[in-house]
């Protein structure tokens, strides 16, 4: 049997690799055995399953294989951070970036080839979407970092506390995979990362938001980076189609629906000149007033032809000052991995770049960064 007709069981669920078992006549804890095999000690040899039989050691050998995405890159930063492209077919790359910091390391995982969303301060929007991530190459993500700390060596050692849909793509426009493949990290047969260690960033497709409710129980961050539509309607487009009022909402709904406290993650990059200013943060404050929320501030990480600059720290603790005298819980990321390029987007657009989405972006470079700068001046009249 070929490789393309054979299951991957790295992209299966605790439930499908269940049925996939008793499809083969076996009972459902050589499911979990093999899941813990997987995910757990990071094995891809089923001769290395020392639980298993023989006779079905040779039978999977010839219905499954265990096939990840293949490290194009890798670079461990002096200050812990690592990050990897992954090569996923020969026209298709992806980022990863594992970030330390005490205790807890926090691995951010792509789910899309490129991005279709287009913000303007991105540099993965500027490649251009390509295509969507399966479940084994979002959880392949997960596993190979896994691994680079010395998994199975180890026996299951976790140096990954937390993981974040917010690489490459928009999550919620590859909602089944990225479902199933964070079903995967919760499992505490592969990972077993808590619900609250496990977070999806979207830019605010609402539709989709309610929806991941209904399915899956997991932190939520929200691309937020403007307080106000019509500014937010040029950094972000999709907001033109799901505005702050609708945005809003879905996330009160979040909010109450759990009823446990837990608040929404809002990441704000701070662009000089465009959305940082004492009136951008009352209307921040304003606009988040019925949210339970927190606020991540992001010094912005300019990259090649950008058209906006990083404010000076003196400008970004200001905006924080405000932000905490109103009672919000502000932290500003800490930059991490300069020397590594660690920014999303920046190494596979340097490792391969497919498309004109880049060139055509810069060619309007100009006219845009004009409009914007008129909508950030007439907010502060």
């Amino acid at each position: 049997m070929s490789t393309e007709t054979r299951t991957n069981l790295l992209g299966l669920t605790r439930a499908q690799m269940e049925a996939f078992f008793a499809e083969l006549g076996e009972k459902k804890f050589r499911a979990q055995q093999v899941m813990k095999w997987i995910h757990f000690y990071g094995l891809d040899d089923f001769d290395e399953m020392t639980n298993l039989g023989k006779a079905l050691r040779a039978k999977l050998k010839e219905v499954a294989v265990i096939e990840g995405p293949t490290e194009e890159y890798h670079h461990y930063s002096q200050d812990g951070t690592r990050k990897w492209v992954f090569r996923l077919d020969e026209k298709n790359c992806v980022e990863t970036v594992f970030i330390p910091e005490g205790k807890r390391g926090t691995l951010c995982v792509s789910s899309q080839v490129g991005c279709a969303l287009d913000c303007s301060f991105c540099s993965t929007g500027k490649q251009g979407y390509m295509r969507d991530l399966t479940v084994a190459e979002i959880i392949g993500q997960v596993w190979l970092a896994n691994r680079s700390f010395g998994v199975p060596e180890n026996k299951g050692h976790r140096n990954i506390t937390n993981v974040v849909m917010m690489g490459m793509g928009e999550p919620l426009l590859n909602f089944d995979n990225v479902v199933n493949a964070m079903d995967i990290m919760k499992d505490d047969l592969s990972y077993g990362v808590s619900k609250k260690r496990v977070t999806l960033s979207t830019s605010g497709i609402v539709p989709k938001m309610y929806e991941l409710y209904d399915t899956i129980d997991v932190s939520l961050a929200v691309s937020l980076h403007a307080p106000n539509d019509e500014l937010r309607d040029e950094l972000v487009p999709v907001n033109k189609r799901y505005p702050l009022k609708e945005l809003m909402k879905a996330c009160r709904e979040y909010t109450d629906r759990y009823k446990d406290g837990r608040r929404v993650t809002m990441e704000y990059v701070l662009l000089e000149g465009v959305n940082d200013t004492f009136q951008h943060a009352h209307e921040l404050i304003e606009l988040l007033k019925a949210v339970p929320s927190k606020i991540n501030l992001i010094p912005f990480n300019p990259f090649p032809h950008a058209p906006y600059k990083k404010p000076n720290n003196m400008r970004v603790r200001a905006f924080q000052e405000v932000l905490l005298n109103a009672g919000y819980v502000t932290t500003v990321r800490t930059t991490r991995g300069d020397d590594i390029d660690a920014a999303c987007g920046q190494l596979v657009g340097q490792v391969q770049d497919k498309t004109r989405r880049s060139a055509q972006w810069q060619e309007k470079i100009q006219p845009k960064m004009i409009e914007v700068s008129d909508i950030s001046r007439a907010n502060r009249n």
